[in-house]
């Protein structure tokens, strides 16, 4: 009887040992609709599922070059509103280790919607060496946020930088809302990029990217904007802003065209990158999501990735947009409620592309979609917003992740912050998208490695029940569950 136990319990411990070696080492890391944020998941239901998700580390695909939000005078103005502890509460919360770690951001060159007013660095007509060129605007706000960010983070971020529209008297209609510019100002335009460049590195701020203009198709003359066809665009960097850059001395910083909806884009790389002269200037391709609340545009993003395979495709702009934020009502933003732009104004032909939606469901779908078809780069509009969706010169109201209330000191981190931060804060810069599989289509996942070697698995179970799978690498597994409404990312270890 005692031998007998001697070698059961001999046999309990070797096969404990080997079940040890096959299992996975992973940290979860959940929000859902339930009311995780971020939360650390270490208990899952029994798993009786027979869905499995395989990470095919050897199948390597985009380098990742950052996930973040924009700097904009509203969010920078808002900040400036909140007491030193909210204020630094907010940016801890986007740029630091413990929070989102924003590696990639945005900001605008001269006013946008997202302004308090119009205004534009070179005021003076006819200053067409733009001696009175200057950035006071951005000062009292918008360049002290942005420094403040750049203190707080450990491992740094790269910001794109975009005009809404040239100097008004640049331009055929003079105004800052529509119109075209005007040839015989190219040269000057393109001066007023490296006039840019110049004053804000001397604030001590290094521009990683410009794009021509935000939508060179226009906004419906809503509010600041200039229009450039693909030939127009083309011909301006490939002959002006280019060589400028370059002669004087800022070659490094990458140019991106279009900067639009993804509808368009085979229309516009098919310019961009028609041959060796027409694509030497530019380092990649710009795109927004508001051609529709659900759709991806596999098609268009992968055309876009074969067309220049070794160049940038970054999401520069997606948004919660025509929508008044719901304050402290983390149920809205999982709830199919929201409506966008098209929902009222589209032509009634593509009237289909905007229905009712949830907003995590929005975000959480469009970066898994952007990843897994070649996008490198994912950039949220607006950080901060009040609980108007403002402020914003135009009444143009839009949602943002934090939303505050100066008159009370008050800070509402919406489940959009944490959506965000499931990405940005898990695959890092120079991370690698790799393969995988997947047996449930109900869930969504992408999947990347990192320069430290850990890999990050994202799921999305945005339906209402909760969902088992096993998870597989390298004949190694482990049993994971998932909540209804949920985004998980699971962290690999080495």
């Amino acid at each position: 009887m005692i031998k007998n136990i001697g070698y059961i319990f001999t046999i309990l411990v070797i096969m404990t040992a080997c079940n040890s070696d096959n299992k996975l080492n992973i940290e979860v890391f959940e929000t859902s609709a339930s009311g995780n944020k971020l939360s650390t998941i270490t208990n899952f239901s029994d798993n009786d599922s027979e869905t499995v998700i395989t990470i095919l580390p050897e199948q390597e695909f985009q380098t990742i070059t950052g996930c973040g939000g924009s700097f904009t005078e509203s969010s920078a103005y808002l900040l400036n509103k909140l007491s030193k502890e909210n204020r630094a509460k907010v940016l801890n919360a986007y740029f630091s280790e413990e929070g989102a770690n924003y590696t990639l951001t945005r900001t605008h060159i001269s006013s946008c919607d997202f302004s308090l007013n119009n205004y534009t660095y070179a005021p003076v007509a006819e200053d067409m060496n733009l001696e009175h060129f200057s950035i006071k605007e951005d000062k009292d706000d918008l360049i002290p946020m942005i420094k403040d960010a750049m203190k707080i983070s450990k491992d740094g971020f790269n910001i794109i930088a975009s005009p809404w529209s040239a100097p008004p008297w640049m331009k055929d209609n003079k105004k800052y809302v529509g119109g075209k510019l005007l040839s015989k100002y190219n040269d000057s335009f393109a001066l007023f990029f490296s006039k840019y460049l110049e004053a804000y590195k001397a604030e001590g701020i290094d521009i990683w990217g410009v794009t021509p203009v935000n939508e060179p198709h226009g906004n419906g003359d809503n509010w600041e904007s200039m229009h450039f066809s693909p030939t127009e665009e083309t011909n301006f960097v490939q002959h002006h802003l280019g060589p400028l850059l370059e002669k004087k001395g800022f070659e490094h910083v990458n140019i991106l065209g279009y900067d639009q909806n993804r509808d368009g884009l085979k229309e516009w790389v098919d310019v961009m990158y028609k041959d060796e002269a027409s694509s030497k200037y530019f380092d990649g391709t710009a795109i927004h999501w508001y051609e529709s609340t659900y759709e991806v545009y596999p098609e268009a993003l992968q055309y876009a990735h074969n067309k220049a395979p070794n160049k940038y495709l970054i999401e520069t702009e997606g948004c919660i947009d025509s929508e008044v934020p719901k304050w402290q009502d983390d149920a809205w933003y999982w709830k199919k409620e929201a409506t966008d732009w098209g929902y009222d104004w589209r032509e009634p032909a593509k009237k289909y592309l905007h229905p009712k939606y949830a907003p995590v469901n929005r975000y959480a779908r469009d970066i898994i979609g952007c990843l897994n078809n070649w996008v490198d780069g994912w950039v949220d509009w607006n950080m901060v917003l009040d609980t108007q969706g403002g402020p914003n010169w135009f009444e143009n109201w839009c949602v943002a992740p934090v939303i505050v209330k100066p008159e009370t000191d008050e800070v509402y981190f919406t489940p959009i912050y944490y959506t965000l931060a499931h990405f940005s804060k898990y695959i890092r810069p120079k991370a690698k998208r790799i393969g995988f599989t997947n047996t449930d289509t109900e869930l969504m996942v992408t999947s990347a490695r990192n320069p430290n070697g850990s890999i990050a698995v994202v799921v999305f179970n945005q339906g209402e029940k909760p969902k088992s799978f096993s998870l597989h690498l390298n004949n190694k597994k482990v049993d994971v569950s998932i909540n209804p409404q949920a985004i998980q990312t699971i962290m690999i270890s080495n």
